[in-house]
């Protein structure tokens, strides 16, 4: 199991400003399980919108970010870094609950444990936790697909 800066993170991850939703990761044991953390701040732009005097983070960015995780846990366990040629995308969503609202000053621990892989198909069972308490739940269905460059620029 090992640990991993924001450095390191951005080399498992093409995500970057506004959309990255890691700041690090705790543990990771390839083929098995993740635990990374996100720090909420009052400074996330989607706070200005959602919602002005009650700032709470939106769930879809909670199950994005259990994905990130997810997409790290699936890169480190193919022993393969994020690059121009592949893709990580969301296959389906099953089981999602939230318990809680994520407000500004959280700490947002997402764990991902990997269920099952079969012909590049990724099944999580995710759980995002502030304080212990669980704030979200959900399984997580993803595939890693190879960019078709004869789509570019279309």
């Amino acid at each position: 199991m090992s640990s991993m800066d924001i450095r390191d993170v951005l080399e498992y991850l093409p995500h970057r400003y506004p959309f990255l939703l890691i700041d690090r990761v705790i543990t990771c044991d390839p083929g098995k399980k993740i635990v990374a953390l996100k720090n909420v701040t009052i400074n996330e732009p989607f706070f200005n919108g959602h919602f002005p005097r009650n700032p709470i983070m939106p769930g879809v960015l909670i199950i994005e970010a259990l994905a990130q995780a997810a997409a790290i846990l699936s890169f480190r366990t193919k022993n393969h870094k994020a690059d121009d040629k592949s893709v990580y995308y969301f296959v389906g969503i099953d089981h999602a609950r939230f318990k809680r609202p994520v407000l500004p000053g959280d700490t947002l621990m997402l764990e991902a444990e990997l269920k099952r892989n079969a012909r590049n198909m990724w099944i999580f069972d995710c759980i995002a936790r502030v304080n212990d308490a669980v704030v979200t739940e959900a399984e997580l269905m993803c595939t890693i697909r190879t960019v078709d460059d004869s789509r570019a620029g279309a």
